[in-house]
């Protein structure tokens, strides 16, 4: 193993896959470091891609030059659009995959990648040098320098699994946890820890399940793939597909889990932990909606070569036993065995408010977070995040100027405006709402808003690219009625006609509505993009309140854009801002 790179990738979850592979498809020597090799992309939750507002984000990894779709693509067994009974803006693409063949897939394309290496250890501590990350150092020894390094660490970082008054130290169920890390993220790297708590749900042998009780959800007819380049038809001919199925918990439930909640992990751990709001548990749904007499439990396959059925809605961290009983209470589930338990988990993250834009780490220059180290849930935002890290990595590296997404331009500029703006007190997860301008950001025109971005950073080969410029061509003349020279499917594919005309469709139908909100962003942008100097004192503006001093010094925005959304920011205060900026500038200037 070589000792010097460009690049090392701290994990290998779907962060640290997508990071170490933009950071070596843009030509730089990549290491990425794993506790197992076996656990490459794990799906260790629910084995779906994609939903309400993350399906945007994997259609825009893909636009970006991602991997994320293109193996959804390949291992999926179900793919739904959801909201189609409302507007384009938030109809949201899913799929139902096969786990474990995405992980081998996602590991393979890892492996064949020029320019990136693999090593299975543990990272032990960071090597700083005169403030910037200059490598990592691992549990058996060993320094790795690097000229940047990406820490993805999710639920590993100090990971502790809780099942009822039980636990022990883990990063997922039956592998070990990043023991030593967290201590140089905060001695080394000046970094706050903070806890977080999730759950997962049992799995449970579809053998032992009686459908009959159930209703059949089925994929859609005619599916639409996640990435731009899989060519539809071959693609729909070969797809396997199968259904998930929607059962409820009832009043016997319900009673078996309120008589037990003292007994749940999720009540114990660092009291001070929060978990996902937005993707509860079992018990925090008893306690929270005291009068709701079911709530919907889905089944979904976890492959095709297994038995083992994810029970989505079930999430706990009650003690085997009564996980039992409380599935056997649900109608078709009488008999069901159980293969796996559900459990619940703490680990260390770093509130978001200390790292910038880019993913870089405020403290430590060459520094990078990516995934659930920023207080975020779900795979597609970690995926995304990796991928924005590894190529503001790779940018820094070759001095270019760094790439950030704005809010007018996609889900994954919300994201990590949101993040950096206004940080995370609970696990963050995307959905169409948090998106103002959902219209211009639909998940049919990632490919037109980002591809020019992914070719540019180098990410898109010139050849695919081409394509994409003819294929640009023929929307343009399907808008303007100039149909009289147009190209062949064949020339266009991945793209198709159809797609050029389905794309102007939508766009043609909610045109008046695009428009007004691509002028209000343009209003917007004139100050949005404004720099703020990193070193501004904003102490020494009498003007600001003493809790708005403490607020912008610790959050330290970018641009006035940034410094508007941090919650408590008033409009007077970015006004302020402002004048002392143009005064700044005028002292420059004389």
């Amino acid at each position: 193993m070589d000792k010097k790179y460009n690049v090392v990738v701290v994990g290998a979850g779907h962060a640290g896959c997508e990071a170490a592979l933009a950071a070596a498809r843009m030509g730089l020597k990549t290491l990425i470091i794993t506790l197992n090799m076996d656990s490459v992309a794990r799906m260790p939750c629910n084995p779906a891609i994609g939903g309400i507002g993350k399906g945007q984000i994997v259609r825009e990894i893909d636009a970006l030059g991602g991997e994320m779709a293109w193996i959804t693509d390949n291992t999926g067994i179900q793919f739904k659009m959801l909201n189609i009974s409302r507007g384009p803006a938030v109809w949201s693409p899913r799929a139902q995959c096969d786990k474990e063949a995405y992980s081998i897939l996602m590991s393979r394309s890892i492996q064949n990648q020029q320019n990136l290496d693999i090593l299975q250890s543990e990272a032990s501590s960071l090597i700083i040098k005169n403030g910037k990350a200059a490598g990592v150092k691992t549990v058996t020894g060993d320094a790795i320098e690097a000229d940047a390094v990406i820490i993805t660490t999710g639920t590993f970082l100090k990971g502790r699994i809780y099942v009822g008054d039980t636990n022990f130290e883990g990063g997922r169920f039956n592998e070990k946890a990043a023991s030593y890390l967290s201590r140089s993220l905060i001695e080394d790297c000046g970094i706050k820890l903070s806890r977080f708590k999730t759950s997962t749900p049992a799995r449970i042998n579809s053998k032992t399940v009686d459908y009959s009780k159930m209703a059949e959800h089925p994929g859609d007819e005619n599916p639409r793939p996640f990435s731009h380049f899989t060519v539809r038809d071959s693609w729909r001919k070969n797809l396997r597909s199968v259904s998930c199925w929607l059962t409820y918990t009832n009043p016997i439930s319900h009673k078996l889990v309120s008589d037990n909640l003292d007994k749940s992990s999720l009540n114990i751990g660092d009291t001070n932990s929060q978990g996902p709001r937005y993707c509860p548990s079992i018990e925090d749904k008893i306690v929270r909606f005291p009068d709701r007499q079911r709530h919907q439990i889905f089944l979904e396959p976890e492959g095709l070569s297994t038995n083992e059925v994810y029970l989505n809605g079930l999430y706990t961290g009650l003690p085997f036993d009564i996980q039992q009983k409380m599935i056997n209470s649900i109608e078709g589930l009488e008999n069901a065995k159980v293969i796996r338990y559900g459990y619940a988990i703490e680990y260390d993250y770093s509130n978001p408010l200390q790292i910038k834009n880019t993913l870089e780490t405020k403290n430590v220059e060459n520094l990078y977070f990516a995934g659930q180290i920023n207080g975020t849930t779900g795979y597609e935002e970690a995926a995304a995040q990796g991928l924005m890290a590894g190529i503001n990595a790779g940018l820094k590296l070759f001095g270019r100027e760094p790439l950030i997404l704005g809010r007018q331009e996609s889900y994954i500029g919300v994201m990590l405006d949101d993040l950096t703006s206004k940080g995370v007190d609970e696990p963050y997860r995307m959905f169409t709402s948090r998106a103002e301008y959902r219209l211009m950001i639909r998940s049919d025109n990632a490919d037109i808003r980002l591809m020019r971005i992914g070719h540019s950073v180098g990410l898109l080969s010139d050849a695919i690219y081409k394509k994409f410029e003819l294929y640009v061509d023929a929307l343009t003349n399907i808008y303007n009625n100039e149909t009289g020279n147009m190209p062949e499917d064949k020339d266009l594919l991945p793209w198709t006609l159809e797609q050029a005309k389905e794309e102007v469709d939508i766009y043609k139908k909610y045109e008046g509505y695009i428009k007004i909100q691509q002028n209000m962003a343009n209003k917007i942008k004139k100050n949005e993009d404004r720099k703020i100097p990193e070193d501004f004192d904003y102490n020494g503006m009498s003007s600001l309140s003493s809790e708005t001093k403490e607020r912008l010094s610790t959050v330290k925005p970018q641009t006035l854009g940034q410094a508007s959304r941090i919650p408590g920011i008033k409009p007077s205060d970015i006004a302020i801002i402002t004048v002392y900026l143009e005064k700044q500038k005028r002292r420059v200037r004389s």
